[in-house]
């Protein structure tokens, strides 16, 4: 919640001499700068809190419960946990960075300048969402590093990366998918709590039940039937098989669905910026 408050929107610049024009692409860059402004200012929040969260997640299960835990892959669990706790990272943060600046410039009434700048509505999505995508693969690199440092010390060897374009393809598309998501929730969003609210009861089951702490193999076939409607399975199965080079789903189908929920979400995103609400509640 401190992060709405803290990392207020600045207001995109606009001259008010009529013999200036500015290109669309520079306010495209000028958006995208804000962007990156507002998490940078608070970056212990929005980097290093996640840090320490992986370190946490990496300290509880991957060591002092992973030398229990035996898995159908040949890796450790470990090494099992680290592309999921990754893509865990990027998605929750791209959702974080592009919803927060939505709804804090309701609430300073800065939002409002998006109407008045020269920039169509696809490229407003895409600057907030490329935005929400640099902060979540921000963090899921440092997650890397954390991973690394503990794949180091109790595996004793560094995590490789298998297949590195899958890996770029899978993070490309679950930051953007996550960040348009974002976009299209918070401009129906009326309070910061609506927005908490999505995603503490919605986006957090997904990931968790996304396959981030166990392998779909080892559920019953119910549950795993259950589990391929999950779209974030795909996504952290790509990672898992872009650093380890092992999935519990065919890859191909994977980036096919993931390109599938990118387009639906940009659509909401879309539909959202033209008709959702610009105003302070």
């Amino acid at each position: 919640m401190s992060e709405f408050h803290a990392a207020g929107s600045a207001p995109l610049k606009h001259s008010t001499d009529l013999n200036v024009k500015l290109r669309p692409w520079d306010s495209f860059i000028t958006l995208y700068q804000r962007e990156m402004a507002r998490f940078i200012k608070v970056i212990f929040q929005t980097v290093f809190t996640p840090m320490i969260n992986s370190v946490l997640y990496l300290l509880i299960f991957g060591v002092s419960l992973g030398k229990a835990i035996t898995l159908d892959h040949p890796v450790s669990y470990l090494a099992f946990l680290i592309p999921g706790l990754i893509m865990m990272g990027v998605l929750n943060n791209a959702f974080q960075n592009s919803s927060s600046s939505i709804v804090s410039g309701k609430f300073s009434g800065d939002l409002e300048d998006l109407k008045v700048v020269p920039l169509t509505p696809q490229m407003i999505i895409w600057a907030m969402s490329i935005g929400g995508l640099t902060r979540g693969v921000m963090v899921g690199f440092i997650t890397y590093a954390v991973g690394e440092v503990f794949s180091y010390m109790v595996d004793g060897h560094l995590l490789g990366i298998a297949h590195p374009l899958w890996l770029a393809f899978f993070l490309i598309v679950g930051g953007l998918t996550f960040a348009k998501l974002g976009i299209a929730i918070a401009f129906y969003a009326r309070t910061f709590d609506q927005l908490s609210a999505v995603s503490s009861f919605i986006l957090t089951p997904l990931i968790y039940l996304g396959g981030v702490f166990f392998s779909l193999n080892g559920l019953h076939p119910f549950w795993q039937a259950l589990s391929r409607f999950n779209p974030v399975l795909y996504l952290i199965n790509g990672v898992r098989f872009g650093i380890l080079g092992i999935s519990d789903v065919d890859i191909p189908s994977a980036a096919i669905i993931s390109l599938i929920f990118l387009v639906i979400f940009h659509i909401l995103g879309y539909l959202s910026l033209k008709k959702g609400d610009y105003q302070r509640w």
